[in-house]
């Protein structure tokens, strides 16, 4: 059991006869992973691990650490499969969390879930690995030798072999160690936070490599304990070079992918068609089932930036200039999405939108997730108030919008109260809205701007009478 100064002190584990996994990094992905790493059980039910999360020692790092050990999952979460194996994690003590990098010299595995962010210098992307570099020279300095660090961070391509593998081999020799005592592989997530979190990990397709065969061969052996490699086997690639640029090009392709639909909604809009049931047709084709629709935005951790980290890889650790110009424009196109909004409000408000009430439905990135970083409502909402229109914000899964530092009401209001009601995430409460108990304001506008409502919600919203405005549609 652990000590009462939670977060601090070392865990002692009643299992001691199974193999510790640290995670490095509590975030989204992190703590999610330490659910599925610790929820895995052999043929008896056993667990096969025990899992220490690590995070640092700040105020967020702290809290996330003291929520997990007191049996809170430190994110909301509507997957009631992850919560039911998180507490049954912490209920059988085998996951526990911490802010004492000591952790690491206990574990045999590492995973690193360390947020690397793009960050602009003159109007170029850049990525500022010097946090990342700490979390892996920290790993470096506590790691015991034969362990296995698994990075799962989405990473400029070719940063494990140029950062990761000699910033460890440095610090293992001024420690007396052999450099390569330490193997290291790269496996990238495809976490999903909403219903299907913890199965976006356990019952999802994986790509992994290793620095060294011995380290793939290690990393492949990790991987099939906690994924269900009979449904979903793993894919193994030649090096970590191509597994990180195998993240980054599947997230650029998603990327480029919704740019490109933008201006077909536009195009919806101006002569008066549904662009979504265009494109529900098109799905039908297997070999267009991934075509993307318009909406309201890109948003979350990934979209938004991993298109930029070719480039930056290109320039940062290969010393080559390449263009990326579809990847550069997809990233453009998407930032401005979101206030097409505010294009299709003034075709029918004109001046008058600077004097009305905005009530805006949804601050997630994404649809039953309580995510707030880089979600396109951010965009429209410091535009509209740029623009000093009032604005209150919605969302069931959000108390506190930290990036805008705004308080987010959870109880849906009174909807006379406002003159525009902007529907921007397809939550599943917001799609079991009855409209037809609803009051409104006359000549309120209602604008689905994400695909949100229902075809019965439509047919009500139309039986009030208020003006319905759609984007990616002109009916």
């Amino acid at each position: 059991m652990i000590s009462d100064n939670i977060g601090k002190d070392l865990p002692t584990f009643e299992r001691k006869d199974i193999p510790v996994v640290c995670i490095q990094g509590l975030g989204f992905v992190g703590a999610a992973m330490a659910v599925a790493v610790s929820s895995a059980v052999d043929s008896k039910g056993n667990p096969k691990y025990n899992v220490i999360g690590l995070d640092l020692p700040n105020e967020r790092g702290r809290k996330i650490v003291d929520e997990i050990n007191s049996g809170v999952f430190p994110f909301e979460s509507t997957d009631k499969k992850l919560l039911y194996h998180f507490e049954n994690s912490v209920s059988r003590k085998n996951l526990f969390a911490t802010t004492n990098p000591e952790a690491i010299s206990l574990a045999s595995i590492i995973i690193v879930d360390i947020n690397l962010d793009l960050t602009w210098k003159n109007s170029f992307p850049d990525v500022d690995l010097n946090g990342f570099i700490r979390g892996i020279r920290t790993i470096a300095e506590y790691v015991s030798v034969t362990s296995l660090v698994i990075v799962e961070t989405t990473v400029p391509p070719g940063t494990c072999e140029k950062v990761v593998v000699p910033e460890i081999a440095r610090i293992l020799e001024k420690r007396g160690l052999p450099n390569d005592s330490v193997l290291v592989a790269h496996s990238y997530e495809r976490v999903m936070p909403g219903s299907d979190y913890l199965d976006s990990i356990i019952n999802y397709w994986r790509v992994y490599s290793g620095h060294t065969k011995e380290a793939a061969d290690r990393c492949m052996n990790f991987l099939s304990d906690i994924i269900n490699t009979d449904k979903f086997p793993l894919t193994r690639l030649s090096s970590t070079t191509a597994s990180e640029t195998a993240k980054v090009l599947e997230n650029s392709y998603r990327a480029v992918n919704i740019a490109f639909m933008e201006e077909w909604g536009r195009f919806a809009e101006e002569i008066g068609i549904n662009m979504f049931e265009i494109v529900d047709t098109i799905r039908k084709r297997p070999t267009h089932s991934n075509i993307r629709q318009p909406g309201f935005g890109v948003g979350g951790y990934c979209l938004t930036k991993d298109p930029l980290f070719a480039k930056v890889a290109a320039e940062k650790l290969f010393g080559k200039k390449i263009d990326f110009q579809f990847s550069e424009r997809a990233v453009d196109i998407n930032n401005r999405m979101p206030l097409a909004v505010i294009t299709r409000l003034e075709k029918i408000l004109g001046d008058t939108l600077s004097r009305k009430r905005v009530l805006l439905l949804g601050v997630s990135y994404r649809q039953d997730v309580g995510d707030t970083r880089n979600t396109p409502s951010e965009i429209l909402v410091k535009e509209l108030k740029r623009r000093d229109i009032e604005v209150v914000c919605h969302d069931p899964l959000v108390e506190y919008w930290q990036e805008m530092g705004i308080k987010v009401i959870r109880d849906l209001p009174e909807f006379e109260a406002f003159d525009i009601i902007i529907l921007a995430v397809p939550h599943k409460e917001y799609k079991e809205i009855d409209f037809k108990k609803l009051s409104f304001k006359c000549n309120s506008v209602i604008l689905d701007a994400n695909n949100v409502l229902t075809n019965k919600q439509i047919e009500q919203i139309r039986t009030i009478g208020s003006e319905l405005l759609f984007i990616g549609r002109g009916d």
